[in-house]
């Protein structure tokens, strides 16, 4: 068979599965316009909802010549039959990794005719010492396919698939020549011997083609690849030349996903119409508006515990006390805290040196009410330079004693900070933290504890 007979070979079979492809997809565009789905659509869940496993078996033509042109070392090529199998695994709608092992041989001769017309007593010569070579080989390899230009708009499911394809594997090979003389021989390594020994080297496939749908699990595929090896020798002869063997195959194939008939085939999902259906399915549209329902009683009920109309800060759901006055200080429950009344002579110690400073819960910081009383006190130490004091610090009995030691320490030496930085020496300020000993009112009540939270002077 000459190249121009395969090329038109090949020309006419492609173009009648074309047509048979293009068929096939009118009658699936047909039926997706005219039949109504029913169901609920699958929110997208991963690959674990869909097959994802093809195998595949192809077979076609092998030829030492690609497409891309190139080097060859013989004056004339042969078609030979090449066979294969594939295991697939579709990773995404468009990606997917293969395995593919194949199998055939390449062949060529440097026989051409002398003067004269053929048939007329011609004859044939041959040149560099080789008459002929055939190169029987097998190959497996794994690479990537990669989807191009798959998603239709008219139909639900794509029916034609362009791909791309890629990877890198090795390739066993025992190139068998014949002399020009007519002696058989095949090809040896340096330093080897054995003639049954087969090469090995790497081999790159680089290729594209086209899946038409037979059905969601079948498919038939045409494609060609170019193969790359790593070496010279595949064709028996080692030139000189800075090039490395190559060889192409064209082949048409059934591929087969298996898995339940219940899950669709990835690859023919159109994530268009998908997309479409998760936005227009009745029952997820009402999920959702469910679920905004749900999220509003939820924020209702948050805004419901936030409300405080009395402005005590205490939302009206605990508050025990509604409608407390502006600027009444309350306790947990809303409730007016009631202080013991106080007496003339309490309010004459207010303003008096050395009286008991109150603190806030939990709190050593000092209070702008406490600093008349500071004041007068620091006045009478800078007065009197011999009199000395000791600041004793308390605490109500809420948490462990002792963190309430620690805070009543720490009260202490808040009211020493005071003093020594209105002009009082340090040294004649001693600070001692009681803790939540000696109370002065009931522990129980909060009357009681606000009393309790305090630092007195004791003056030595």
């Amino acid at each position: 068979m000459n190249y121009s007979t395969l090329k038109k070979t090949v020309a006419l079979s492609f173009a009648s599965l074309m047509a048979v492809g293009v068929a096939n997809a009118q009658t699936d565009s047909t039926a997706s316009m005219t039949t109504t789905t029913t169901g609920t659509a699958k929110v997208f869940g991963g690959r674990g909802q869909y097959n994802t496993w093809s195998l595949g078996l192809n077979a076609g033509a092998i030829s030492p010549v690609t497409a891309i042109g190139g080097v060859h070392d013989y004056v004339n090529y042969n078609v030979s039959l090449g066979y294969g199998a594939s295991l697939k695994w579709q990773l995404a709608h468009s990606f997917a990794l293969q395995l593919d092992f194949n199998g055939g041989k390449v062949a060529g001769n440097n026989n051409f005719e002398s003067e004269g017309e053929p048939g007329q007593g011609s004859s044939f010569t041959s040149r560099d010492g080789f008459r002929s070579y055939d190169t029987r080989f097998w190959q497996g390899t794994l690479g990537a396919k990669v989807n191009v230009a798959t998603i239709d708009f008219l139909r639900r499911k794509n029916s034609v698939n362009f791909f791309v394809n890629a990877g890198a594997g090795m390739i066993w090979y025992n190139p068998h020549y014949i002399t020009a003389n007519g002696t058989e021989a095949r090809f040896l390594e340096p330093g080897t011997t054995d003639e049954k020994r087969w090469v090995k080297s790497l081999v790159i496939p680089v290729g594209a083609g086209v899946k038409f749908r037979l059905s969601d699990a079948l498919g038939l595929n045409l494609g060609y690849t170019i193969n790359f090896t790593d070496d010279d020798n595949l064709d028996a002869l080692k030139r000189a030349y800075p090039t490395k063997d190559r060889y192409s195959y064209g082949y048409g194939g059934l591929e087969y996903t298996f898995g339940s008939s219940s899950k669709a085939n990835l690859e023919w999902v159109n994530p268009v119409a998908m997309m479409y259906d998760e936005l227009y399915d009745a029952a997820l549209r009402q999920e959702v508006e469910a679920l905004k329902g749900r999220v509003t009683n939820v924020e209702n009920a948050v805004n419901d515990l936030k409300k405080d109309s009395d402005g005590d800060g205490v939302s009206d759901q605990f508050d025990k006390c509604p409608n407390t006055p502006a600027g009444t200080v309350v306790d947990g429950a809303g409730c007016p805290i009631k202080f013991p009344a106080v007496d003339s002579t309490a309010a004459i110690s207010a303003v008096q040196p050395y009286s008991n400073i109150q603190f806030d819960f939990d709190s050593s910081v000092l209070r702008t009410s406490s600093y008349s009383v500071l004041d007068a006190g620091s006045a009478d130490l800078r007065a009197n330079s011999s009199k000395t004091i000791e600041l004793a610090g308390y605490a109500s009995s809420e948490g462990t004693a002792a963190h309430n030691l620690r805070l009543s320490k720490d009260r202490a030496n808040s009211v020493k900070t005071y003093l020594v930085n209105s002009g009082v020496e340090a040294k004649r300020i001693k600070v001692k933290g009681m803790g939540e000993t000696n109370p002065i009112a009931d522990n129980s009540t909060e009357e009681g504890r606000v009393m309790n939270r305090r630092v007195e002077f004791k003056q030595n």
